[in-house]
């Protein structure tokens, strides 16, 4: 079984991913082109980012986390943005997304209030679908692979983790999406997207 070529298993394994995000997002009809293409659902993952931000601020004596976070800096120049290929915006983004999950998991384990456990774990499964969804975008050959280095730093404050990600998705996701949209909206379906007002 194992001479047989891979192609079909990594075929099975992108269509696995973006089930799994279409599933977590709970758009029942939604294809990947109209994740992209359909302006209104960048700004529903935005709006939810907000409200998971506002959820967890309520939420009663967080204590402050004893293993710091370690957040990506999500902070861009338009110009520096519009200079990169979608492949570069793409890995940056999966990198940011990587210490994402990685520090709501690790915070999830150092959380035991109920509001706020809650809250990191919608984060955590918004986050990696976002993750996984990145991975079946390629303009290059071959897997992503988690060898980026991004500019990060450590945080205590579990709303940290909330702002940083409100952060990524207004900014660069957004406009990722926006670039993608250009590429992939041809034919009239680009036409509920506008361009973003500002990151």
């Amino acid at each position: 079984m194992q001479g047989r070529s891979p192609q079909p298993s990594m075929e099975l394994n992108r269509l696995l991913l973006l089930t799994s995000f279409l599933l977590h997002v709970k758009e029942d009809h939604a294809s990947p082109t109209r994740l992209v293409c359909d302006n209104r659902l960048i700004q529903k993952y935005i709006m939810e980012a907000k409200d998971m931000e506002k959820r967890v601020g309520q939420c009663q004596a967080l204590p402050a986390l004893s293993c710091p976070a370690v957040l990506p800096l999500v902070d861009f120049t338009f110009q520096q943005w519009k200079s990169k290929s979608n492949e570069t915006k793409r890995r940056e983004i999966l990198c940011d997304l990587a210490l994402l999950v990685g520090a709501a998991a690790g915070a999830q384990g150092q959380v035991s209030d109920e509001c706020g456990a809650r809250q990191l774990s919608q984060l955590y499964r918004h986050a990696n679908s976002f993750f996984l969804l990145l991975q079946t975008f390629s303009w290059e050959a071959g897997h992503w692979e988690p060898s980026c280095s991004p500019h990060s730093m450590e945080q205590t404050h579990i709303t940290s983790i909330f702002l940083t990600y409100r952060k990524l998705v207004q900014g660069k996701l957004r406009f990722f999406f926006h670039d993608l949209a250009k590429v992939l909206c041809k034919q009239g379906q680009g036409d509920n997207r506008d361009p973003p007002g500002g990151a």
